[in-house]
């Protein structure tokens, strides 16, 4: 027997492993996202005064640091989950929670009032379904991350090409990122209206009645509304036309990050119900869109921003020509009333000043008028007070001469 040989794990041993597999799977990657380096990403080109190049130096270290640490796969997968988690889940449950805990200031800025509350009862049955469109809306977007992640596999292990993403230490151009991205909103826009119209809308199709039943079910629509659907009808209609276009022009990895981020938020806040958005040409053309889709016949607005609904005259309601005619008389109108508020407030101000001189002197007046009332009332008073000591003095004079011509006689 070599006394040197390591033991053989235990049955124990091997059942623990398999409990904490998922625990360690999940852990060593985000170990190294919370790490130093990866902390200084985030942290060092934000509160630092470094000088851009220091600044892109960092940046460059960090990610090589994270890239050469991690497995890629790993670093993709939970690079896109953490996306996802950041841009959609999460704040779209913050818009849960912040309509359902403060439902009279969520009606006030809501497009369709009470009715768009998820807690409302309109339509029958909407208040009791919130959280199963929660959770399938999740399980959705998990799913989509784990397709993403079984494509990945597919391509290394399985067929031995390169991956489907570009995970490499190297980092992206800016004018570089900025040309895959609108390539990718544009392929993903015709590729969204080809889907939704012809795979989700078409009466020959057998998705048709799953959509219709799924995510039509729900209007007015809140955020988590945008992922829930029928599971094959939400990988045609949301994950294909993301992630066809990263995979055609193979973005890298940071890109497509970037790219997905703008994704999660179009689709948190187009679906979130809120008149007050954050950009009300881009989100609001596309929030007005995408519930006429919804709370209408489902006859028109396929695509996500317009551009396909526009050329192919599916447009319901305003289209996009519309959208930017209205922005331009906004920004038009909110210029002249700038200008109209200005003078205004100038006028105002002037007015303001002029009453309040006007007081001054008016104070003035009857302070000096005080003045001179109390003076002369001085000067009567010693006059009344020498008028009366005057007949005093005659009186005692004409006794004393009185007492004189008694005392001769």
């Amino acid at each position: 027997m070599n006394i040197f040989q390591a033991a053989q794990p235990s049955l124990l041993d091997r059942a623990w492993a398999v409990v904490r597999y998922p625990y360690n799977l999940v852990k060593n990657p985000f170990e190294a996202f919370l790490s130093i380096p990866a902390l200084s990403f985030l942290i060092i080109p934000t509160f630092s005064s470094y000088s851009t190049s220091l600044n892109l130096l960092f940046f460059y270290l960090t990610w090589s640091t994270l890239i050469l640490s991690n497995p890629p796969l790993k670093v993709e997968v939970f690079g896109t989950l953490a996306i996802r988690v950041l841009f959609y889940i999460l704040p779209s449950l913050g818009f849960l929670a912040f309509d359902s805990a403060a439902p009279k200031v969520a009606i006030g800025i809501k497009e369709h009032g009470e009715d768009a509350l998820p807690l409302s009862d309109e339509p029958p049955g909407k208040m009791t379904r919130w959280w199963k469109i929660a959770l399938v809306s999740i399980a959705n977007t998990l799913l989509g991350v784990a397709l993403q992640a079984g494509v990945e596999l597919l391509f290394t292990q399985v067929l031995h090409i390169r991956s489907a993403l570009k995970v490499t230490t190297s980092i992206p151009m800016p004018w570089s990122i900025a040309l895959d991205l609108l390539k990718g909103l544009l392929l993903r826009e015709v590729l969204s209206y080809l889907l939704h119209r012809y795979a989700l809308h078409h009466p020959s199709s057998p998705l048709t009645n799953y959509h219709m039943s799924w995510q039509h079910s729900v209007s007015p629509p809140y955020s988590l509304v945008a992922n829930y659907d029928f599971p094959l009808a939400y990988l045609v209609r949301g994950f294909l036309p993301a992630y066809l276009p990263a995979l055609l022009f193979r973005f890298h990895l940071l890109t497509y990050h970037l790219y997905l981020a703008i994704i999660s938020l179009e689709e948190t806040f187009a679906y979130s119900g809120y008149n007050v958005l954050p950009s009300a040409f881009i989100l609001g053309g596309i929030a007005r869109r995408t519930e006429r889709h919804l709370m209408g016949e489902a006859e028109g607005n396929f695509g996500c921003f317009g551009f396909m609904d526009f050329a192919l005259g599916t447009s319901l309601g305003q289209d996009l020509a519309d959208d930017v005619r209205d922005e331009v008389e906004e920004e038009i109108r909110e210029k002249k009333g700038k200008g109209v508020g200005s003078q205004k407030q100038k006028k105002k101000s002037r007015e303001r000043k002029a009453i309040q001189q006007a007081k001054d002197d008016g104070e003035q007046a009857i302070a000096g008028s005080e003045e001179r009332g109390s003076s002369e009332m001085g000067e009567n008073d010693e006059k009344n007070v020498n008028g009366r000591e005057e007949p005093g003095e005659e009186q005692s004079k004409t006794k004393k001469r009185g007492n004189r011509r008694r005392a001769r006689s």
